[in-house]
Formats: C-alpha cells, sequence, structure tokens
C-alpha cells in the first residue's frame, strides 16, 4: 500500500528508494541508526530509566522483523541502557499461528544474555496484534487502551511471571490464537508488575510500516488526548522506528531518517532552465515541494520556483467542507499558467484522499466533483496556451470505499451494515497525457508494462524536451513516425 510521501518521493526522483524495512536494515548494519538524533534523543533517559521497546514480534517482515529488535537490543545495552523492557505483540497474521512460542523464547534467551551481563533486562507485557496496540485508521481505540494500561500502567487482566509461560498458557484457551492473544502483564514475585513506563523513561516503538504505529504513537506523543482516559501519562522521551504520519509529523523523534534522495527531476530541470511553480493546501503542500524535491526544503534557484501553499481548513474534519480549496488551487494553477512565467506548473488536489479517508461517502462524491472542476479549470487553460498535461495519482483511495471480502465482495460487520474502508487502496493509478502542445506521434510504450510512479519523473523531462538520468526509471512514453 503506497503512502503520499513514499509515492511523491518516486514522482519526483525518478527512482525507487529503500524505505521501511530496508532503510532500518541499512541503519542497523552500518550503525548509523546509533548516531542520528532519534537515538540520541533516547540515549539522556537511559542512565536513571527503563528503556522500553513496543512492538509485533515476528520474522514475517511486513511491519516488524525479529532480528531488528535483537540487534537493537543488544545494541541500546551496548550503549548505556541499563534497564530493559520489551513490550510483545504476537503475529498469527503474517506467520503461522502458533509461531509466537518461538520468538518469545528467542527473545528470552538474548535478554537473559544479557541479564548475565548485567543489563536488567525483561519482557514486561504481552498481547495479540489484532487485539492489544496495532489497531490503524482510528478503527477502535479500546485496541490501543488495551495496550496502553498493559505497557503504561502495568495493569492487565492476565499476569505471568515468565512470558513464554503466558503465550502458552493463554494459547490453551478454546479458540486462541496469536492475532487475539488477551493482554497479559509480566509480574514479581510479589505480583508486581516488572516494566510498567514512568516518568523518565524512553520508549521506542520499533515497527518500521507506519498504518498500525500512527495510534499508539498519538497516545504516547499528545498533551492534548482524549480518544480515552490515560489515566497517567508519563513524561517520556519517545522515538519510533521511522516517522509514521509525514504529514501529522508523528512521532517528531525517530531512530531511522527518511532515505537520502539526490538528483530529483525538480532540481534537474531548474537548473536547465525550466521555470517552475508548485501549489496546493496546505495537507499537500509539503507533497509537491518538499517530498517531490526528495525531502528537501526550500528552493533550489528562488530565482526559476514560485511554491504557493494555500491554508487548509483547520478544526474540522474533511467531509464537513469536502471541496476544500480545490478551486482556489486551480485558479493559482491556471494563473500561473496564462502568465506565460512558467514552464511547469506543478499541483497536488487532495480532495479525494483527505475526504476519502473520513469514510463519508456522499462528501467524498462531493470531493470528486470539486477535484473534476479543478482538473477541468487547469486543462482549459493548457488548451489556450497550447501545453501539455500530465495528471495522475500517488495512490488509490476514493475509487473503493468498502472493505471486502476474499471474492470481492462489500464485507459485512456484526449488524450486517457494509464496512466503510477509509484506507487508501491497493489499485494501480491512472495516468492521463495530452494537451495541444504534445508533438505528433508521440504515445505510450507498450514495453514498460510494470510502468509506475517512479516512471513519471523521465516521462516529464523528455515532455520538456531533456532526457532522463540514466539511472532514472524509464520514460512511458516513445515518438511515432
Amino acid at each position: 500500500m503506497g503512502n503520499s510521501e513514499v509515492g511523491h518521493n518516486a514522482l519526483g526522483a525518478g527512482r525507487i528508494f529503500a524505505q521501511g524495512a530496508k532503510l532500518v536494515d541499512l541503519a542497523l548494519a552500518s550503525g548509523k541508526i546509533y548516531d542520528g538524533e532519534g537515538f540520541t534523543y533516547i540515549k539522556d533517559s537511559f542512565e536513571t530509566g527503563t528503556l522500553h521497546l513496543i512492538g509485533l514480534l515476528s520474522d514475517g517482515g511486513v511491519h516488524s522483523r525479529l532480528d531488528q529488535v535483537q540487534l537493537l537490543v543488544k545494541g541500546s545495552a551496548e550503549r548505556g541502557a541499563k534497564r530493559i523492557r520489551v513490550h510483545i505483540l504476537t503475529d498469527g497474521r503474517d506467520v503461522l499461528d502458533g509461531s509466537s512460542v518461538g520468538f518469545v523464547e528467542t527473545l528470552e534467551n538474548d535478554l537473559a544474555e544479557l541479564r548475565a551481563k548485567g543489563v536488567d533486562a525483561q519482557i514486561a507485557s504481552g498481547g495479540g496484534r489484532m487485539y492489544v496496540t496495532m489497531d490503524r485508521y482510528e478503527n477502535d481505540w479500546e485496541v490501543v487502551k488495551r495496550g496502553w494500561d498493559a505497557q503504561v500502567l502495568g495493569e492487565a487482566p492476565y499476569k505471568f511471571t515468565n512470558a513464554v509461560e503466558a503465550v502458552k498458557k493463554l494459547r490453551q484457551e478454546p479458540k486462541a490464537n496469536d492475532q487475539y492473544l488477551p493482554p497479559f502483564v509480566i509480574v514479581d514475585d510479589n505480583g508486581k508488575a516488572v516494566g510498567p513506563i514512568v516518568d523518565g523513561d524512553a520508549v521506542v516503538t520499533f515497527n518500521f510500516r507506519a498504518d498500525r504505529m500512527v495510534m499508539i504513537a498519538k497516545s504516547l506523543e499528545y498533551e492534548d488526548f482524549d480518544k480515552f482516559d490515560r489515566v497517567r501519562v508519563p513524561k517520556i522521551r519517545y522515538a519510533g522506528m521511522l516517522q509514521y504520519d509525514g504529514e501529522l509529523q508523528l512521532p517528531s523523534h525517530y531512530l531511522v531518517s527518511p532515505p537520502e534522495i539526490d538528483r530529483t527531476s525538480g532540481e534537474y530541470l531548474v537548473h536547465n532552465g525550466v521555470r517552475t511553480f508548485a501549489c496546493s493546501e496546505t495537507v499537500k503542500f509539503g507533497h509537491v515541494t518538499f517530498f517531490w524535491n526528495g525531502n528537501r526544503s526550500g528552493y533550489f534557484n528562488p530565482k526559476m520556483e514560485e511554491y504557493v501553499e494555500i491554508p487548509s481548513d483547520s478544526g474540522i474534519t474533511f467531509n464537513v467542507q469536502p471541496k476544500m480549496k480545490a478551486i482556489e488551487i486551480a485558479e493559482k494553477a491556471r494563473d500561473a499558467i496564462l502568465s506565460g512565467k512558467f514552464d511547469q506548473v506543478r499541483v497536488n488536489l487532495p480532495n479525494s484522499d483527505m475526504v476519502g479517508h473520513t469514510g463519508d461517502i456522499e462528501a467524498t462524491i462531493v470531493a470528486c466533483k470539486a477535484a473534476d472542476e479543478a482538473v477541468k479549470m487547469i486543462l482549459d487553460a493548457i488548451e489556450q496556451v497550447g501545453g501539455i498535461y500530465v495528471v495522475t495519482a500517488d495512490h488509490g483511495n476514493a475509487e473503493d470505499m468498502v472493505k471486502r471480502n476474499k471474492k470481492g465482495e462489500p464485507a459485512l460487520d456484526k449488524s450486517g451494515n457494509i464496512q466503510i474502508l477509509t484506507s487508501h487502496t491497493l489499485e494501480p493509478v491512472p495516468v492521463a497525457i495530452g494537451g495541444p502542445g504534445l508533438a505528433p506521434g508521440v504515445r505510450f510504450r507498450s514495453d514498460v508494462p510494470s510502468g509506475g510512479l517512479a516512471n513519471v519523473a523521465a516521462t516529464v523531462m523528455n515532455l520538456h524536451g531533456f532526457e532522463a538520468p540514466s539511472d532514472y526509471e524509464t520514460t512511458l512514453i516513445e515518438v511515432v513516425d
């Protein structure tokens, strides 16, 4: 599943850069993870506090990987963490049900080795991923609350003195499944939780995939939080393995930075005399500038570029004003096109994504109509100046608003109602290229069957009359006689 930041990275850079698991692997292998701002930030708690690691314990490689957790635990101990607590979430979804026991045994062996070296390291709590902590898209905050109660407050319906015993015992219950194990805490001989999160502690959520970490990140980071009663909010140093939401800048500290992206199409074109205008409203302004330009702030050449941000509506959900700022963005684009001052005008119309995320189908229809109107205004201006248009998207969302079963039919909830889908979709996105400025004989190539977002940069460069760098993903177009 794509996301907006990665999508715009690919659109602007013309290449696919390591993200997620691969980035974490590289940072751990090189040791760079321990030199970064995020680790330096949490390390300040090692002297007097506890380091807590929260995440999915599995080798599934979809949300996290066991070997990364093992390396992080070991590396943290080597760099001064004297007290470490791991809060595990069992998988059974990306790996075989029942495999959790083996993963817990592997981790326990590592922690025992650390204890032999004088590091106070143990598992502190646990639960199944679909029942504890790892909800997504604000579907059920109770899932996150169960995790909070166990991890932060040290409270859970089940108490054990050993994590391997905990998972084995809970799996003996009828219909037990790794995904849905109830929350448990590990207690000492006096029945006291061994690892609640308290003032002065450091916390790392070690999943690299974002979607099921955003909610726990909000509960750990936000002072102003009303989704459930946190009871006690410890003053902690919190970092994610990665930043989980670029728009929300959540969390504000993370162990592994986004990829270092160089030689983007924007930089290449500006340095070759292509005057550029970029515009969106606040929620996507960073995408047509910062992310498009390879996670880089500012202009390449202020004399050649103009970036315009239109303030997004604030204090309301986007389904309340589903037209958002589509027309204002289109008007700015139209004026830039007609001004004759620019060779490239780049905009993002966020409606179908931002309103699609609300799950409000009626509002999303209004949103899509507004985006259509905006596109027409822009295309009409291109027609007037004899220009070329490229219309595409960074991922899907509004084209499918219901969850589906394996047959592709709408899925129903317990009450028989259709379940609404608020997430991005897995559908390929369309691309349309046209306009009166398109040279005769330009057509889509038929030999790029897996063409995607990263192929757009070379295509746009060609349309401007330039060859793309040889290491860019290939162009989508060719010229025939």
